[in-house]
């Protein structure tokens, strides 16, 4: 189940990040700013994705969440394979909105299925396999991506990627069951369905909580505005072709990316055995070796110096994912860990997602006077030097009160 959900995800993160790759095509087709591509690559996903998280979640649940993942699965899909015919700018802004309401479905049920498939003391490092698609989704998006970009249109890219979903949301439907609520915690489930409003307060008196939502939203702010705009700053400053960015870019993403993922997760729950604030102040670690080789990245002059430095960010900047996800997941009861999943998620992806992307091709429009070709690679420099130590700061945080917050949470069970 939890390998079938790997590639669910994977498809989900192709769907959603082969965008970036195909930003410069788009842009010399449609004649756009920064600016709107980046509303284009970042808000105008989230803005759905973010919000129809939430009820979605509380369907999950109730609801059977093996379901849920395959009907959503099939709305992305059709929808990125429509975004291939869009006849303009507002054509493609509605497809990407479509996937992400689909796309929506995905994370909330997914989490709650781990978290009954594994129990505590394994389910950081689940979650990090879990979150492997997002490193393999993004490699076979910009390796898929950029060649056919070049050599065949943008538009034939996404409904190479979309299609194929289709078929995978059958097979999530015919051949996986749900899992028994509660099962991997030896807890009894006891029907209780609280409301988002109850999760949501019971979450904000967590002060762990917090701290981590903060964190890694503002890990994700980093993360997204980097991702989407990383092929732009390559073909701009640094002269490559779309092929060979999605060549060098899909091996990195997809090899040290993974590393972070699922290592973040598994070292999380080596450093918890000692007590989980450890493994949040790991994820601050992580966090700050990530910023300190941003500098390099941005700032060397040779392209293929500047991907092997970005190696070093790739691995160490996505350790706190995991880690966040299965922390929250304990925090809550039975019947609210989709929804507490689902909070966690519209915090994280409406500061990552909607604002990240969106920030960053505004500040390079407003630096394109002093900096001309070069104003995305100033643009990502500051908004990664700048958020990083914020973000650990906010991990480090969460370790203070995480032990006790985790103690409480069998008082809603």
């Amino acid at each position: 189940m939890l390998g079938l959900l790997v590639v669910v995800y994977t498809f989900n993160f192709i769907d959603r990040q082969i965008l970036a790759i195909l930003l410069p095509a788009i842009k010399a087709e449609f004649g756009v700013t920064d600016t709107i591509l980046g509303f284009l690559a970042g808000s105008a996903f989230a803005l759905f994705y973010a919000t129809l998280g939430v009820p979605i979640a509380l369907l999950a649940d109730r609801w059977n969440r093996r379901n849920l993942i395959a009907l959503a699965l099939a709305i992305w899909s059709g929808m990125t394979a429509l975004s291939g015919i869009a006849a303009n700018i507002v054509h493609l802004t509605l497809a990407r909105i479509g996937v992400g309401i689909g796309e929506a479905g995905c994370s909330p049920p997914a989490h709650s299925m781990i978290s009954d498939l594994y129990g505590p003391e394994e389910r950081s490092t689940a979650m990090g396999i879990f979150t492997l698609g997002i490193s393999a989704g993004i490699m076979i998006a910009y390796l898929a991506g950029g060649w056919v970009a070049d050599n065949i249109g943008w538009r034939e890219a996404f409904l190479i990627v979309g299609l194929p979903g289709l078929v995978l949301a059958l097979l999530v439907r015919f051949t996986i069951s749900e899992p028994v609520r509660g099962q991997s915690d030896g807890k009894e489930d006891t029907a209780a369905r609280p409301g988002i409003v109850a999760v949501a307060r019971f979450l904000l008196g967590r002060k762990s909580f917090l701290h981590l939502a903060v964190g890694s939203g503002l890990a994700a702010f980093i993360g997204y505005a980097v991702i989407s705009f990383f092929p732009t700053f390559l073909y701009r400053s640094h002269g490559m072709n779309l092929s060979e960015i999605g060549v060098w870019l899909g091996i990195i993403l997809g090899t040290a990316g993974g590393l972070g993922f699922a290592g973040g997760g598994y070292i999380a729950d080596k450093l918890g055995r000692r007590g989980q604030r450890y493994a949040l102040r790991g994820v601050a670690a992580a966090t700050m070796i990530g910023w300190l080789f941003n500098f390099p990245v941005f700032l060397v002059g040779n392209p293929y110096l500047a991907l092997a430095f970005f190696v070093i960010p790739a691995i160490f900047s996505n350790f706190y994912l995991a880690t966040t996800f299965a922390q929250i997941q304990g925090l809550v009861g039975l019947r609210m860990r989709a929804v507490a999943s689902a909070l966690l998620l519209f915090i994280l992806n409406s500061v990552g997602l909607g604002l990240g992307p969106l920030f960053a091709g505004v500040l390079s429009d407003m630096l394109e006077a002093p900096f001309g070709g070069e104003s995305m690679r100033y643009s990502l420099l500051l908004v990664a030097v700048v958020i990083g130590p914020w973000s650990a700061f906010h991990y480090f945080a969460a370790g203070r009160h995480i032990e006790g917050d985790l103690a409480r949470s069998d008082e809603v069970d």
